[in-house]
């Protein structure tokens, strides 16, 4: 399976990276703005 052409093993990588950087408390509040963000972009697009 691939998303975006990264395998799950890159995937998991990313993951531990991630998790050693931001500790497991930041990345919930990580995760929600990249979603706003995210979010924010698709919409100034669509108008």
């Amino acid at each position: 399976m691939r998303i975006f052409g990264i395998g799950i093993q890159e995937l998991l990588l990313i993951l531990v990276i991630c998790l050693i950087i931001f500790g497991a408390a930041k990345l919930p509040q990580i995760g929600k703005s990249l979603g706003e963000a995210i979010r924010e972009f698709k919409k100034s697009f669509k108008k």
